[in-house]
């Protein structure tokens, strides 16, 4: 079920020397100082505008894009490095911040097409805005989507976006909708305005993302504001490789419970902690190594089955450990104010966030397998 231990101990050893970037070190030092201990009143209100305007500030809403744009210039291991401090410091600021990351990529990878930007997208390459991902709803096609309708110079997109966080902070949204008739997914730049309205969500978990289902109402978008097309055969072979794999911002979570298991007062917590730090670090290697090797033989299906066990495995590792701080603090893990009940709503959270059809279906096939089927089992 892992990948091949070369490959591992590759992945994990980048992500820990990634530390001594400075970039990295940066952002560590603001998370601990800064966005850790503002956790539970951040999930309890939400997500700042002075914390993104930080994030600004430090780099981090344009790590991706091209150093000649003001780019950090990281590999792969840093960047996973710095998912794995944002979501383990809050993960209400690493839901915002991971749904605007990837799309500066995008935008980058459009350039080296040889694209010009637009003012917008040149905005996002800047580190200048935020923008709002509305990505996911391909998945559902054709029960649900974003229409897109071929227009004079553009796009035409039309329907309901189910997840949109960041809402209030973003100025753009990156939308994937769907050209039902050639099956051809457009990925489009659209600025949030009169044409965008937004209703909230009532989450029990994330509820500071700022998290809101937005409207789009026959929104005509030019062809500048157009990241990219390609069929939607290829699309969900692109999602298929994001979606099936546990990432850092799993690990970044584990790391936190696992430093407040090793800090609880009751004895056996740390005793807890020591004994699955070691599970956590093989999975979190071997998951970054089987990612990697996927990434180099072109993504898609390559070797789906054991990159989905991983990321079954890191769930229910998480959900243990949450549980066991819940647990170790007693009553009190479940108070408003005590950041075990946070750190075991998040971990529920993560389950469902990025899920698509083959990672649900490995999750509750995980579940049917282990139920207690024969008399030997219940005793």
């Amino acid at each position: 079920m892992t990948s091949t231990t070369t490959a591992a101990n590759s992945a994990a050893q980048a992500v820990e020397a990634a530390d001594r970037h400075p970039f990295v070190a940066r952002l560590r030092q603001y998370a601990e100082q800064t966005l850790r201990p503002a956790a539970l009143k951040t999930d309890r209100t939400e997500v700042p505008a002075e914390t993104i305007n930080r994030l600004a500030e430090l780099g981090a809403l344009n790590h991706l894009a091209p150093v000649a744009y003001g780019g950090a210039g990281l590999d792969r291991g840093a960047d996973r490095r710095l998912h794995e401090t944002i979501a383990g410091a809050c993960v209400n600021t690493w839901l915002v911040w991971a749904q605007h990351a990837p799309i500066v990529g995008r935008v980058a990878a459009s350039l080296a097409e040889g694209r010009a930007p637009s003012e917008l997208a040149e905005r996002l390459l800047r580190g200048r805005l935020l923008a709002g991902a509305g990505i996911s709803d391909v998945r559902r096609f054709p029960e649900h989507f974003i229409s897109a309708t071929p227009a004079r110079g553009g796009w035409i997109l039309d329907g309901t976006i189910t997840w949109v966080s960041g809402w209030g902070l973003n100025e753009a949204l990156a939308v994937a909708a769907v050209e039902p008739g050639a099956g051809t997914v457009v990925t489009a730049l659209v600025p949030v305005g009169e044409q965008t309205p937004a209703t909230p969500l009532r989450l029990s978990a994330v509820t500071g993302s700022r998290t809101r289902r937005v409207r789009l109402d026959q929104v005509a978008v030019p062809e500048e504001h157009v990241l990219g097309t390609q069929p939607i055969a290829r699309w969900r072979t692109a999602d298929l490789a994001t979606a099936s794999d546990a990432r850092p911002h799993h690990f970044g979570l584990a790391a936190t419970v696992l430093r407040e298991l090793g800090a609880a007062s009751h004895p056996l917590a740390p005793q807890v902690a020591a004994a699955w730090a070691p599970r956590i670090g093989q999975l979190r290697a071997d998951a970054y190594g089987l990612s990697d090797e996927a990434a180099a033989a072109g993504g898609g299906p390559y070797r789906l089955d054991e990159r989905l066990a991983l990321k079954v495995a890191t769930g229910e590792a998480l959900g243990t450990l949450t549980r066991a701080l819940l647990v170790a603090r007693s009553g009190h893990g479940i108070a408003s104010e005590d950041t075990a009940q946070l750190h075991a709503r998040s971990a529920l959270f993560l389950l469902v966030q990025g899920q698509s059809t083959a990672v649900r279906e490995a999750q509750l096939a995980h579940f049917v397998h282990r139920a207690p089927n024969r008399k030997e089992d219940l005793s």
